[in-house]
């Protein structure tokens, strides 16, 4: 460990001790851990175990699954005395966790069977470590921490899964000036995977928002003893349906705090603002679950405005904790669950539909005069997206009919007075009215323009489509739908960066989207009919039918006010279309979706659209399933979420409140391979979308747009001009051309650092460009002058050789060479997923290498080399580049195979390779080849384990002495090390990291 890294630390200890932790120099070990621990379970349990019973209970309590160690963690257990009697025991004061005992360790060693690792500092909550704390030396990225900890529990036997570190809820990883958190979880929530989408990080903040990321700052505020205990045992969820821990972030934490407080002092109503996609459901089921806990309130209801978002959040409650809350499938239902004493019904998720049903005077069910026990009783109504259930006479129903009730509204956008449509009339004045007449008062802001800059959703980049003609179309304005949709025909693939996401088309009515479907056949036909190999658009289309066809769909159209409207004309002509719009929708994805069940087909249109996935090989019909427009009026532009949905193309008058809630469907953060969300306007609505952002932008107006949207592509132009020139200077510097092929003679670490930081920017600012639907003639030749393709290929070829070679460096502790590694290494972060192209796969490239096989020599449209060049380019093939490139050299041109004839040949000519080296390996170290084959297979057989047993197995017929077998079985391993990991293919083997050093 480097001094400053160990100062960091001693800093660290001081500061916690300044906020009365106890310092525990003395529990270093193992051994040292268990017998705090012991002393602290039997001082809060009462009991004096015996040795016997202490190891029967660590025998009992330490478990290999997260999910389990946290629920142990925060219950009353049982646990049975050697004479017969039951301990009902906590691990920790679970009533009130300021009152336990907090104590820190440095520097603690696990040692198990297949692991040995040293933690920098670990917060013990009564004995039970409960936190642990990685440092990184001041300019280290903390990045490097938490790739370690993952490497740390994914080793076989680590101390996660067989001590009581496996209780540890919380990381932190810090170099001083930046200071992250996150859950601890089981391996399948717990991975930075090959498209580098994470798990969950989050940075902690202040009440306005600010960061807070000093550590000694940090220290303070989160890890006081009370605050840390209340956010392990209120403020973490444990996600039942998927086993998993999650952390709330610091603006939900804060909106809970208030809810909470104000329903405590019984201090009026208020609302949450917080953006679309920032979890808003996970901060009311927080609040909702706390409040089941207050003896004070009868019930707590969390009330929506949609069937489809009832259905939804009654499933996202009961994805946190299963059974929380119950369908209500009818008024009847509701009503029953409202007089209910059942702890089970004191939470309902309902719609406001049906709650307005069951408190109208005019219902000849009476069920009103049934409800009348609850008009005294103190109720809390938690409204979700308030402003599109609340301004009706529901509120005032809900207000008259429960004087004693509290209400709670959630928003992304609130009502103000400048997108207010109802007006509300006081004695002689009459004025519009807003989220805060509803709802009183302001609880906690956390605006887009915050989440934007928190890196929680994307930034916005609006193409406001201009004809070929050049002149602007009016504000307003409708185009031909045929022009529409041959400019998305045109935009669709560099939109989606190339079909890796999917988009949504808004049109103004039903006949409007009905309209565009037949349209899209058309033209999609026609130019097929020119193009063969023109792939088609998967389209889809959804929008209500009209309301005679169910009950449940009346009750969805009630939110849907165009689709409404639309549905009292002609409702059997958009019937028969509708039906035939499913039955395309059938014959293309095998389905059997009928309009009598349309909630069916609403659902499995929502479903292709959230699970698409990226590249094609991850679903068994190589992309078939995913769409890729989905044509709608008012659906799905509010309250629904994708990640792989990045475009919203837009035939429909957008204002306010409706045109943020549209636009924030598309900005879903994914990896860098989505730099932002894309909008293509063909109603020329900037004026509408300025003064949305204007609106919506909470305290900062004044730089709303510069954090909302992206730069325009002049700018990013010359950014990538100045990054390409900075690049071409780099390497004539070192004394070489500036071409990609030079980059291959760079000498020494420190070059190669230098070079991946560099072109790292230059694709970073490619990749922004490549998904840039307004780029004009000229700006794209400009593009090609200052970075050509084959040169933007060739670079980036270089860059994944370079970076993987890298990579591994960073991965080996100490010395490379004979020399210290560059200081700069730990600090470098590699994105390979910036790197991998939507467009090529494996099937794509073996296409390819068929058709190069099949070309005139004289002719060819490509090249070997260039064939070459594309496979290394993509990081896709990482780590078969070198093989699939080798196979291209031994093909020869002019002797055509089909595909089929190419895959075969190539898994033969990879056998065939692959045995060569482990045979070469074998004889270098004196063993049998078959014998050294058939280790490697069984290591590489899923799950991908290490054994060590099997090691000494194929090294003992050596019959060496104990130095010369260490000394053989580094050697060997040093050998295999490397082979290993490149057929695991990104792939962790476990137990292998022992050997990495």
């Amino acid at each position: 460990m480097s001094q400053p890294e160990r100062a960091l630390e001693e800093a660290l200890v001081t500061k916690l001790q300044d906020l009365k932790y106890d310092y525990r120099p003395d529990i270093r070990d193992r051994d040292t851990l268990e017998k705090n621990f012991r002393e602290k379970f039997d001082a809060l349990n009462r009991v004096k175990l015996t040795d016997g019973e202490f190891q029967r209970l660590l025998d009992e309590i330490v478990t290999s699954d997260v999910f389990i160690a946290a629920k142990t963690l925060r219950g009353i257990n049982a646990f049975t005395r050697d004479d017969g009697t039951p301990l009902n025991y906590t691990l920790v004061n679970i009533k009130d966790w300021c009152k336990n005992v907090f104590e820190v360790v440095s520097q603690l060693r696990i040692n198990t069977d297949n692991s040995h690792h040293r933690y920098d500092v670990m917060l013990l909550i009564n004995g039970v470590p409960c936190v642990q704390i990685e440092m990184k030396t001041l300019g280290i990225n903390p990045r490097r921490a938490m790739e370690q900890i993952v490497d740390y529990k994914h080793d076989a036997g680590n101390g996660y899964t067989r001590t009581l570190l496996c209780f540890v809820q919380l990381f932190v990883v810090s170099n001083r000036d930046r200071t992250y958190y996150f859950a601890n979880n089981n391996a399948r929530h717990f991975t930075f995977n090959a498209d580098e989408r994470f798990l969950p990080i989050y940075q902690h903040a202040a009440e306005d928002n600010s960061k807070i990321n000093h550590l000694d700052d940090f220290a303070e505020s989160f890890l006081a003893k009370c605050t840390l205990g209340q956010t392990i045992s209120r403020y973490m969820v444990l996600v039942a349906s998927e086993q998993k821990l999650l952390m709330m972030r610091p603006y939900q934490i804060y909106a809970v705090k208030h809810i909470v407080d104000r329903i405590d002092k019984n201090s009026g109503n208020g609302y949450v603002w917080h953006t679309t996609g920032s979890g808003k459901t996970l901060t009311s089921f927080k609040a909702s679950t706390l409040l089941k806990d207050n003896p004070a309130i009868e019930k707590c209801l969390f009330v929506v405005d949609r069937k489809d978002l009832d259905r939804q959040t009654r499933e996202e409650f009961n994805r946190f904790q299963k059974g929380c809350v119950e369908e209500n499938t009818n008024t009847e239902s509701l009503v029953r669950r409202l007089l209910s004493d059942d702890d089970a019904d004191k939470v309902i998720v309902c719609t406001i539909q049906k709650l307005g049903l069951a408190l109208s005077q005019s219902n000849r069910r009476n069920y009103v005069e049934r409800l009348k026990p609850l008009r005294d009783k103190r109720i809390v109504f938690i409204f979700d997206e308030c402003h599109r259930s609340q301004f009706g006479e529901n509120h005032k129903s809900i207000k008259e009919f429960f004087p004693q009730a509290q209400l709670f509204g959630f928003t992304g956008t609130p009502i103000f007075e400048a997108n207010a449509t109802v007006r509300q009339i006081t004695g002689d004045e009459q004025r519009l009215r807003t989220t805060k007449d509803l709802f009183q008062s302001p609880l906690h802001e956390y605006t887009i323009t915050h989440a934007i800059e928190d890196g929680n959703v994307l930034r916005f980049h609006v193409d406001y489509y201009r004809p070929t003609s050049g002149v602007p179309i009016k504000p307003g304005e409708t185009l031909a739908k045929r022009a529409v949709v041959d400019a998305i025909l045109a935009k669709h693939d560099v939109a989606t960066g190339n079909r890796r996401f999917n988009a949504l088309l808004a049109t103004g009515s039903i006949n409007d989207a009905i309209a565009y479907y037949d349209t899209f056949k058309e033209a999609q036909a026609a130019r097929h009919a020119v193009d063969s190999d023109f792939q088609p658009l998967k389209i889809a289309c959804v929008f209500s039918p009209p309301s005679d066809v169910s009950a449940d769909v009346r009750q969805i159209q009630e939110d849907l006010p165009q689709e409404y409207a639309d549905n009292q004309q002609d409702p059997e002509e958009k019937k028969r279309a509708l039906t035939a719009i499913i039955r395309d929708y059938n014959e293309r994805f095998g389905t059997n979706h009928s309009i009598n069940e349309f909630d069916l087909y609403y659902q499995d249109v929502q479903k292709r659209i959230k699970d698409q996935q990226f590249p094609n090989a991850d679903l068994p019909k190589k992309g078939h399933e995913k769409i890729d427009v989905t044509i709608v009026v008012d659906m799905l532009l509010t309250g629904f979420d994708s990640k792989y949905l990045n475009t919203l193309y837009v035939d429909k008058n957008l204002k306010h409140h409706g045109l943020i809630q549209a636009f924030s469907r598309t900005n879903r953060v994914l990896n860098a391979s989505k730099p932002y969300g894309h909008i293509l306007d063909f109603r020329n609505q900037q004026a509408n979308v300025d003064e949305a952002i204007a609106l919506f932008s909470g305290a900062r107006v004044d730089v709303a747009r510069k954090i909302w949207l992206v730069d325009k592509a002049p700018t990013i132009i010359e950014k990538l001009r100045i990054a390409v020139s900075s690049l071409s200077d780099f390497l004539k510097s070192q004394g070489l051309n500036a071409r990609p092929e030079a980059v291959a003679n760079l000498k020494g670490d420190d070059a190669r650092i230098a070079f991946v930081k560099q072109f790292k920017e230059v694709q970073r600012l490619q990749t922004q460009l490549d998904q840039y639907t307004d780029l004009t003639d000229e700006e794209k030749q400009t593009i090609e002058q200052v970075l050509p393709k084959d040169d933007l290929r060739g670079y980036r070829g270089q860059y994944l050789e370079t970076a993987q070679r890298l990579r591994e460096q960073q991965n080996t502790p100490g010395v490379q060479g004979g020399g210290q590694k560059p200081a700069d290494l730990d600090q470098l972060e590699f994105e390979f997923v910036l790197f991998a192209s939507a467009l090529i796969d494996y099937d794509y490239i073996m296409g390819l290498i068929a058709r190069f096989t099949g070309q005139d020599p004289k002719k060819a449209k490509m090249s070997r080399e260039q064939l070459i060049g594309l496979i290394g380019s993509d990081a896709k093939f990482m780590d078969e580049r070198e093989a699939i490139a080798d196979y291209v050299r031994s093909l020869e041109a002019g002797k055509p195979l089909d595909e089929k004839a190419v895959r075969d040949g190539y898994q033969r000519f990879k056998a065939e390779r692959d045995g060569q080296e482990v045979a070469a390996t074998a004889v270098k170290h004196g063993l049998p080849p078959d014998a050294l084959q058939a280790f490697v297979d069984r290591i590489l057989q899923p799950p991908m384990i290490f054994d060590a047993e099997r090691l000494n197995d194929l090294l003992a017929p050596l019959d060496l002495g104990w130095r010369a077998r260490t000394e053989k079985e580094l050697a060997l391993m040093a050998d295999l090390v490397p082979l290993l990991k490149k057929r695991a293919a990104g792939r962790d083997i476990a137990g292998l990291s022992a050997y990495e050093g």
